[in-house]
């Protein structure tokens, strides 16, 4: 299997990619949810740390100065991703984070690991962008630690979804922030791997689900 193949394997194993009946932040009604909480083990922080950095290998093989985790869930995988680059790549990047709320003793600051510089090329780590919020926090996060170049988003899943405008949010991203976007799968191959597939003994999506999720493309994905 691809890396990409084997991902999709790991969350449903793990319990983090579900079907059924679920309701976002949002408000929409969706057959199926991506709950990156799930995620508990040292086994499966290693593996998905070897997917982040599978997909910054392929993507942005070089030109990266650190990665950026966003506080909370993006520090374990900004973590996890350094470390399997090293460990895969010999490539050894730091990385850093934020804190919610300001230091204002000891070193103080906003931001914990490699303090950025002016001119530094950063690349943001998340798991699912939904509207887009944390990403446009981080940049005008960074606006007030250095004058550095956004380079890239790496999310575990790109949901294909409409944000405040016809595009995908993240398109939406590219857009407004000229941010290249890569996710380790999109919701498309999702499907496409899983429909009438096994997985230790079950089918995840069969033509009941796959119509469902099709529905659920049709009317909540860009438009354009």
């Amino acid at each position: 299997m691809t890396y990409k193949e084997e991902f999709i394997t790991f969350m449903v194993r793990s319990g983090v990619l579900t079907f059924g009946d679920f309701t976002t932040k949002s408000g929409r009604k969706t057959p199926y949810f991506i709950n990156t909480g799930n995620y508990k083990t040292g086994a499966q922080a290693a593996k998905l740390g070897d997917y982040y950095a599978a997909c910054i290998q392929e993507n942005l093989p070089e030109g990266v100065t650190c990665l950026f985790g966003p506080a909370y869930k993006g520090i374990p995988l900004a973590v996890a991703a350094a470390s399997s680059l090293y460990r895969n790549y010999d490539r050894d990047l730091p990385y850093c984070f934020n804190r919610k709320e300001v230091k204002d003793h000891g070193e103080g600051g906003s931001m914990v690991g490699y303090k950025p510089q002016d001119g530094d090329d950063v690349v943001i780590v998340e798991d699912v962008v939904t509207a887009g919020t944390a990403v446009r926090e981080s940049i005008e996060l960074f606006k007030h630690v250095a004058k550095v170049n956004m380079k890239a988003l790496i999310v575990s899943v790109d949901r294909m979804e409409r944000g405040t405008k016809d595009c995908s949010t993240l398109d939406e991203l590219r857009q407004d922030h000229g941010i290249a976007v890569y996710p380790i799968v999109t919701v498309r191959e999702i499907i496409a791997f899983l429909h009438n597939r096994e997985i230790d003994g079950k089918v995840y999506i069969d033509d009941a689900m796959k119509a469902r999720m099709e529905a659920y493309l049709a009317e909540y994905g860009p438009r354009a």
